[in-house]
This record gives C-alpha cells, sequence and structure tokens, in this order.
C-alpha cells in the first residue's frame, strides 16, 4: 500500500510544481513617422484620449497613461478594481530625428482576470488596444497610411 501511494503523491508535487502560464509577449512598436515631432504628439495624446484614456507628457517627448477608461460614468472604477476583464495603459516616446522624422516607441500594458475573485495577471493585449492599432490609429490621425 505504501509503494502505491509514495509514486503518486511524487507525481502530483511534480505537477504542481510545473509552473504558471508563459508570460504574455511585450506589446511594444517602434516606427519612423514622416512627420514633425510636434505633430506626432499631438496625434498620440488625441489618439489616447479618444481611445479613454488620460494622457500626461513632459518636454522630454514621453507620453504615459493613466488605466484606460472602460465606461464612462461612476461604474468604471467598479467594473476595473472588481469585475473588470482586463485593464490597459500606454507608455510612448517620442524623439525628433530631423525637422520631418521622428521616431516613436509606443508600448501597452495589460493586465486581466477571469472573475470577482481572480487577481489581476500580465496578459496578451486585445486587438483594440494593441500597439500596433494604436500605431495605425496615430498613422491615420497623421494622414499617413
Amino acid at each position: 500500500m505504501k509503494r502505491t501511494i509514495a509514486p503518486v503523491l511524487l507525481a502530483i508535487a511534480v505537477a504542481g510544481c510545473a509552473g504558471g502560464p508563459a508570460a504574455p509577449e511585450t506589446d511594444v512598436m517602434e516606427v519612423t513617422l514622416e512627420a514633425p515631432a510636434e505633430k506626432v504628439q499631438q496625434a498620440v495624446t488625441d489618439v489616447l484620449t479618444q481611445g479613454g484614456y488620460s494622457v500626461d507628457q513632459d518636454e522630454a517627448g514621453n507620453v504615459t497613461t493613466g488605466m484606460r477608461q472602460e465606461v464612462r460614468g461612476p461604474w468604471n472604477g467598479l467594473l476595473r478594481w472588481r469585475f473588470g476583464v482586463g485593464k490597459s495603459r500606454v507608455e510612448a516616446r517620442i524623439v525628433s530625428q530631423d525637422e520631418s522624422t521622428t521616431r516613436l516607441r509606443l508600448q501597452v500594458f495589460y493586465r486581466g482576470k477571469d472573475g470577482l475573485v481572480d487577481t489581476w495577471e500580465d496578459a496578451e493585449t486585445p486587438l483594440p488596444q494593441s500597439a500596433a492599432n494604436e500605431i495605425r490609429l496615430i498613422k491615420n490621425a497623421l494622414r499617413l497610411l
């Protein structure tokens, strides 16, 4: 009896140590845009504000946001904190290369959970909030598409 229990317990212990899910890939994009840095910074601010983010920017070309507002109104905090499926924030770095060319690095940080009692974990960014989609919207705002 003891000989059959030991292998079963060992198998359970090893399976329990297998580790959690793999961390999602970093959602970051770097592009060179044919537009002055001031126009790029304005387009980034406009696109992120329209996307539900509160935007902060500094003179060094850094743009950061708070967590994206999922719904307008007093229930947004409850939705994000307690029930929400995901929340995201964005960091962008805008560097002027010359008078008409700007380098933009945009990174989206996304966290998700499945239910009320789960904890927030890093997750794969959904397409509407992805860095690739944000870059597409910025290019569209700059009329570069």
